[in-house]
C-alpha cells in the first residue's frame, strides 16, 4: 500500500469471504473444544483431528487470497522507500508478474490433483469423517450408487482449485491497480502504520476540539 492508493470500497464479496473465514475458525474452535470435553468424559470424537486439519487448510488457502485482495501481505520495504516511483512501479510489475505466473501453476496443479478424485478416484474417502446424510446423493452421482461411509476426498480437496483461482484473480486485480497507477507495491509497508498514527492523532484532536467547544458553551 502506498499513499497513492485509494481507500478500498467494500462490497458483498468481502462480507461473504469474511463470513466464511469466521465460520471456519468457529468450527475449528468448536470441534477442538468438543473433542477436549469428550476426552475428559472418557469419550472420543474420532473425526475431530482430521476435521480440524482440513478446516485449517481451508482457512489458510482461502485466507491467502483474501489477504492479497485487501493488500494485507506484510513485507520489508526499507530498500523500496529509497527508490524512485518509476523503479518502485517496475519492481511492482515484476513482483505481480511472478505472482501471476505462480498462481497459474497453482491453478493447473490444483485441478490436476483434484479432478481424478472427482472421476476415476471418486471412491477414495477420508480416514475418519463420516459422510453427512444430506450429501448422500453424491454416491449416485460420483460412486455408481455405492454409499459412502466416509466423506469422499474430493469434497475437502476442492479448496485447492477454489483457492488457486481466487488467488489468481486477486493478483490480476493487483496488476490492474499497478497499471492504473493506484499502487506501486503489493505489500503492506510502514506507511500503513503512519496512516494509523495520523488517524489516531486526528481523532484525539477532534475530541479535544469538541471538548473545548462544549466548555465554551457552558461558559
Amino acid at each position: 500500500m502506498t499513499g497513492n492508493e485509494p481507500a478500498r470500497r467494500r462490497n458483498w464479496t468481502d462480507s461473504v469471504e469474511e463470513g466464511f473465514i469466521a465460520l471456519v475458525m468457529f468450527a475449528m474452535v468448536a470441534i477442538t473444544f468438543a473433542a477436549v470435553v469428550a476426552r475428559e468424559s472418557d469419550a472420543t470424537i474420532l473425526w475431530a483431528y482430521e476435521a480440524t486439519k482440513i478446516l485449517f487448510a481451508w482457512l489458510v488457502l482461502i485466507g491467502a487470497s483474501y489477504t492479497v485482495k485487501v493488500n494485507a501481505n506484510l513485507g520489508v520495504d526499507v530498500l523500496l522507500t529509497m527508490m524512485s516511483s518509476r523503479t518502485k512501479r517496475t519492481l511492482a510489475w515484476l513482483a505481480v508478474a511472478v505472482c501471476i505466473a505462480w498462481s497459474l501453476i497453482f491453478v493447473w496443479a490444483s485441478f490436476e490433483y483434484w479432478w481424478p478424485f472427482v472421476t476415476k478416484r471418486a471412491w477414495y474417502e477420508v480416514d475418519d469423517i463420516p459422510m453427512p446424510a444430506i450429501l448422500g446423493w453424491m454416491s449416485y452421482v460420483f460412486n455408481e450408487g455405492e454409499a459412502y461411509e466416509k466423506m469422499p476426498r474430493f469434497i475437502p480437496y476442492a479448496v485447492m482449485p477454489i483457492a488457486s483461482v481466487l488467488l489468481l484473480i486477486r493478483f490480476v486485480q493487483a496488476a490492474l491497480m499497478v497499471a492504473r497507477g493506484q499502487r506501486d507495491q503489493i505489500i503492506v509497508s510502514h506507511e500503513v502504520e503512519e496512516e494509523l498514527d495520523d488517524l489516531q492523532t486526528n481523532r484525539v484532536l477532534a475530541e479535544k476540539a469538541k471538548q473545548s467547544t462544549n466548555n465554551d458553551g457552558e461558559r
